[in-house]
């Protein structure tokens, strides 16, 4: 038999595909993006490796702010801050 198939997700960060259980849920909450590993909270959803490598391409092609469709900039630093990035 086999194995039962898992979701898959794509990095904002590096674009590749991958199962979603590796890959961090973001979503915006009061203005800054905030991880969400339970994928409990409400609102639109971004996926990310948690990496420094992912993080800076998101950060850099502004992905995060366009996949978490936000009309304002969000606050990443709160999120580097978190991951323990910088």
């Amino acid at each position: 038999m086999s194995e039962p198939r898992q979701p898959e997700r794509t990095c904002v960060g590096c674009r590749r595909r991958a199962p979603q259980q590796e890959l961090l849920r973001l979503v915006v909450s009061a203005g800054a993006v905030v991880p969400d590993p339970q994928r409990r909270l409400p609102g639109r959803g971004a996926y990310l490796h948690p990496s420094r490598a992912c993080f800076e391409q998101a950060e850099r092609k502004r992905a995060l702010t366009r996949a978490l469709r936000s009309t304002a900039p969000v606050d990443l630093a709160a999120l580097a801050q978190q991951l323990q990035l910088g």
